[in-house]
C-alpha cells in the first residue's frame, strides 16, 4: 500500500468536495456566506454602501471602523455585527486591525480572499434589489391561487 504526503491528501480531499454530499465542510462555508449580514458587510467593506450620499454600488473596496459599518448596515445589532466579523475574520475573509488611540480604533478590510467574493456578493445583492418588486408581484399570485 503506498503512503500519501499531507499535501497530495489536502489536495485529493479539495478535489472531492461537492456540496450535494451531507458531510462535505463545504455546506458550511455556503452557510456562512449566505447569510444576509455577510452579504451586507462584505459589500460595505467592498464599497457598495447606499446609505452615503452619492455612493455608488460599486465603489472601490475600503477600511471601515466598527461605528461606520454598524451605522451603514441599517437593523444589524451590535451582537450580529460582531458575530458576523469574528467569523469573517476566522474564514480569512476580513481583516482587523487596531489602532491604539483614545478611545481604541478598531476597522476592518477586505482580504485578498474576501475580495475574490466580493463581486457576487455584489450580484446577489444587486439580483435582490432589482427583482424585489417580481418577487413581491410573484407572492401575492401565489397566495390569491392558495388562499
Amino acid at each position: 500500500m503506498a503512503t500519501t504526503s499531507a499535501a497530495q491528501r489536502r489536495a485529493q480531499a479539495k478535489a472531492e468536495y461537492d456540496a450535494f454530499l451531507a458531510g462535505c465542510p463545504s455546506r458550511e462555508l455556503l452557510d456562512r456566506v449566505s447569510d444576509k449580514w455577510v452579504t451586507l458587510v462584505l459589500s460595505a467593506l467592498g464599497g457598495g454602501g447606499s446609505a452615503r450620499p452619492g455612493a455608488d454600488c460599486a465603489g472601490e473596496p475600503r477600511s471601515l471602523r466598527y461605528s461606520e459599518l454598524s451605522r451603514l448596515i441599517a437593523g444589524v445589532s451590535q451582537k450580529m455585527l460582531t458575530q458576523t466579523l469574528r467569523s469573517l475574520e476566522r474564514d480569512g475573509l476580513v481583516t482587523r486591525r487596531v489602532t491604539p488611540t483614545v478611545p481604541v480604533t478598531v476597522s476592518y478590510e477586505l482580504t485578498d480572499l474576501g475580495l475574490s467574493l466580493l463581486a457576487m456578493m455584489r450580484g446577489l445583492k444587486a439580483w435582490a434589489e432589482t427583482h424585489m418588486d417580481d418577487v413581491f408581484a410573484n407572492r401575492a399570485s401565489y397566495d390569491n391561487r392558495a388562499g
